[in-house]
């Protein structure tokens, strides 16, 4: 088999997974079908060609991938950068405020909530997030550090503040303690 034809193989798989969800053989009919019939999909579908585009010795694919992936962030406010890993099946329920580094690998089945960012602290380290299989990141959860490894099937709760590593199978979340005061 030759080689160029892996990273096309890679983003129907994924666009399977993503848009199709698996349940029918991909062809680009259903997924531009589905694109047009539910508008959640078309992020995850523009975001993965400008992926695959980004991943091309071509300079003039990865020019047009930058600037495809730039409207992006103009239209949806979500900035998954390119360069990102991210495997099949993501799911982004509320197309809002997330923010992806570059340098994070994220595993198959993971669901990303509104106002989440996942990032590195910079010139510290490994410069690397890996984020497990059949994860689940709750609402408004920041997940910063170096070298932070999320294990597979994790839980992490909505307004969470990550920065160190966690072992599969785990709920995570930060408590908080809430004082209500009110004053006549």
């Amino acid at each position: 088999m030759n080689e160029n034809h892996k990273p096309y193989e890679q983003l129907t798989r994924y666009l399977a997974a993503d848009i199709l969800k698996n349940k029918k053989p991909f062809s680009w009919r259903r997924v531009i079908l589905r694109c047009i019939k539910q508008p959640q999909h078309r992020y995850i579908f523009w975001w993965r060609i400008a992926s695959y585009l980004y991943g091309t010795e071509s300079h003039f694919c990865k020019s047009r991938a930058r600037k495809l992936n730039y409207s992006l962030i103009r239209k949806y406010g979500i900035e998954i950068m390119l360069g990102a890993q991210v495997g099949e099946g993501i799911r982004l329920p509320h197309l809002t405020g997330i923010v992806i580094n570059p340098h994070c690998i994220i595993g198959k089945n993971v669901r990303v909530r509104q106002n989440t960012t996942i990032g590195i602290k910079v010139d510290e380290g490994t410069r690397q997030i890996m984020i497990g299989d059949n994860v689940d990141i709750g609402a408004n959860c920041c997940i910063i550090g170096n070298g932070i490894t999320i294990g597979h099937n994790v839980t992490i709760g909505a307004m969470s503040f990550i920065n160190k590593d966690i072992p599969d199978n785990a709920v995570c979340y930060t408590e908080k303690s809430v004082k209500i005061i009110i004053k006549p």
